[in-house]
């Protein structure tokens, strides 16, 4: 058996010599039809874009070389992050030329990566507490892969990893049908370079794939040690409505009140509520957690708890609870919207009838007739 050398090095002990690569390419088949006009790691919890709060732990753990692999959305991320300076990181954009697997992600960016360690972060990932606890792990060991879990009640849903008693990682299972473990797989793992010779080393699997978790078997496998570290905070894949409803609930739980906008005396603003500048309400009830964004115009409308109207949008006699309303939307007439996700420059209009509740997830440049 091939053993991988492991070796003991000074910049281990230092993580601002890491890098980090971010994934930020995928279709997001699941939030579709949504990303079909968007990239799924772009769509804004609590009014911020998912991606960012990933770069934002990744500034925070520390490292500050970051690589972003982007496929058809390239222009939107690159647009929405540019060259990294505003996170106070320097960004270089790695492109995929087809959605190959996460290993391919680490053999497309081996020119980036050098033989420096690294961090991989999937970049639809949402984690409350960072990955400062996970970088310094790492950085204190000899580990040649280190993988972020978290225990789940329905681990067949997820890829699984079996610990031996060390919390060394002895097995990995894609979504198995009888879990060994309730330790899902978080889609963020620290690297040594010796990642490089497993990525190389492995076959596509089945759906054509070359898949990271076949990488980290061949590590286990040649004599490499792969460790655990299980998340401290909170953690959610955005790749689904209830997902991305679940994390705006959580941001929006720890928000401050503040009104920067206009608030006219028949408003009623209740709870922890933000109304950011250019905004306008008029003749409304809020009750938060809740964001207005900004130059937004509320009249005449019920904003209930747990959502997030982004910028540029109108409400007009209308009722939004528990949901995420993307920018230059308008809804008007319309009640009982609640657990939605509704596009950027769509328009949810009323029409005549018997009142209904509504759940939407309603892509880009959309136009929705309901009967209210």
């Amino acid at each position: 058996m091939q053993t991988v050398a492991v070796a003991k090095r000074s910049w281990w002990k230092d993580s601002t010599t890491m890098k980090a690569l971010v994934l930020a390419g995928g279709k997001g088949t699941r939030l579709r039809p949504l990303t079909h006009t968007s990239a799924k790691q772009l769509i804004p919890v609590a009014n911020k874009p998912v991606l960012y709060y990933g770069l934002e732990a990744i500034r925070d753990a520390g490292i500050s070389n970051v690589g972003i692999i982007v496929g058809d959305t390239a222009h939107e991320v690159r647009e929405a992050v540019a060259d990294g300076s505003k996170f106070g990181l320097d960004v270089t954009y790695i492109p995929q030329e087809a959605p190959l697997g996460l290993a391919h992600c680490v053999l497309i960016a081996r020119e980036f990566l050098a033989d420096e360690p690294f961090v991989m972060y999937l970049g639809d990932n949402f984690l409350v507490g960072g990955i400062r606890d996970l970088v310094e792990a790492f950085c204190e060991a000899d580990n040649d892969a280190q993988i972020l879990l978290t225990r789940v009640a329905e681990p067949q849903f997820y890829g699984v990893a079996e610990l031996g008693p060390d919390g060394g990682i002895i097995g990995l299972e894609e979504k198995p049908e009888r879990p060994r473990s309730n330790h899902a797989i978080v889609g963020v793992y620290t690297f040594s370079p010796a990642i490089h010779e497993a990525v190389n080393a492995i076959t596509p699997s089945a759906r054509g794939e070359l898949e990271i978790t076949d990488a980290i078997k061949w590590l286990i496998d040649n004599g490499g040690r792969v460790c655990s570290h299980f998340v401290s905070g909170y953690w959610r894949d955005t790749g689904r409505l209830q997902d991305m409803l679940e994390c705006n609930r959580i941001v929006l739980e720890a928000i401050e009140p503040n009104i920067q906008g206009t608030i006219d005396g028949f408003s009623e603003i209740t709870g922890r509520v933000v109304i950011e500048p250019g905004a306008v309400v008029e003749n409304s009830v809020i009750r938060g957690p809740a964001v207005v964004g900004a130059h937004s115009k509320v009249n005449g409308s019920y904003i209930g708890p747990y959502t997030s109207i982004a910028e540029g949008c109108v409400l007009e006699d209308a009722e939004v609870q528990y949901s995420i309303v993307l920018g230059e939307s308008v809804i008007r007439g319309v009640s009982g919207i609640t657990s939605s996700l509704i596009g950027r420059n769509v328009e949810v209009i009323q029409a005549r009838g018997v009142p209904n509740m509504h759940q939407l997830m309603v892509g880009d440049h959309s136009r929705i007739q309901v009967r209210a």
